[in-house]
């Protein structure tokens, strides 16, 4: 697979948000009909040649320098998770791009069982980049209840948010859950272009949600790390919690998300309520498997 589209698409995208005012350009036509930066002057702000520029934007980043990387993304004003994107995209672009990345881990090890086992008092899930859930702790079950109702194995963030009508009531924030979703999986396709099973997932929710497919085309991409979750539970109404996300490096590819309130807060006392939930669910609904 060659990732020359997909890296045309995401510096047109970013390119046509940078307005010349945001970019510091002191002159320029304000009556232009060309959205954000034409190509010369993301070349201008980059310190490159035109030529190379519209070389890069189409699609040919192999072999380029981290300097001019480091240039694009200075003049396109990346983020961190738009530049991390950006390297992603030249790194596969390279000689050795058809070397496959070593595939992350389907299995949880036992050590790690025990540990979301351990976490009594959060919810807390491992993922892979797939949005796939490997594991989850019966607390994480009984929150994302809706999700992990459906019997299908394993339970993938993406399918629930897109596919599940339950969704759209169960995140009181939908739009912006479905817009991160999307983010992310879309991050994990630059970090390798050749993962068949991530090619699979983003052709079926295209090919059933429109709301899917207008997400994707935007070729936005977000870090997963912290933040505020909302959800209107079906046992315990309304709750927010905090998200922590982090990278198990013994087992590349895969996360471990745990969830969280204040102590004292409602929100805490609502997930105390879930945890007693929790126990009635415990025998019907064993910690998912892998596939």
């Amino acid at each position: 697979m060659d990732n020359r589209d997909e890296v045309k698409a995401f510096l047109t995208s970013r390119r046509a948000k940078i307005s010349p005012e945001r970019a510091g350009l002191q002159h320029f036509n304000r009556n232009r009909r060309v959205p954000g930066l034409r190509r010369s002057e993301v070349a201008d702000l980059a310190g490159v040649s035109v030529e190379y520029y519209a070389q890069l934007e189409r699609g040919n980043l192999a072999g380029v320098s981290d300097s001019v990387l480091d240039a694009l993304a200075r003049a396109l004003h990346l983020d961190e998770a738009e530049y991390a994107h950006l390297t992603d995209l030249a790194r596969a672009a390279g000689p050795t791009a058809r070397r496959r990345r070593k595939p992350a881990a389907r299995q949880v090890s036992p050590s790690l069982a025990r540990v979301l086992e351990l976490m009594t008092e959060v919810p807390a899930f491992i993922n892979d980049g797939h949005g796939d859930v490997l594991a989850a702790n019966p607390l994480a079950q009984a929150l994302y209840a809706p999700m992990f109702d459906d019997p299908a194995r394993p339970a993938n963030h993406a399918r629930f948010a897109f596919l599940n009508p339950r969704a759209r009531e169960f995140w009181i924030d939908w739009e912006r859950i479905a817009t991160d979703t999307v983010a992310m999986l879309r991050t994990e396709a630059g970090r390798d272009p050749y993962d068949r099973a991530l090619t699979d997932l983003v052709g079926e929710l295209s090919t059933r949600s429109e709301d899917f497919r207008t997400r994707w085309a935007a070729h936005d991409v977000r870090l997963h790390r912290t933040g505020i979750k909302q959800f209107r539970h079906p046992v315990v109404g309304d709750l927010s919690l905090n998200f922590d996300t982090m990278a198990l490096t013994a087992d590349p590819g895969l996360t471990l998300t745990a969830l969280s309130a204040p102590a004292g807060s409602t929100d805490n006392d609502a997930l105390r309520l879930l945890a007693s939930w929790a126990a009635t669910r415990k025998q019907a609904h064993p910690t998912p498997k892998p596939e």
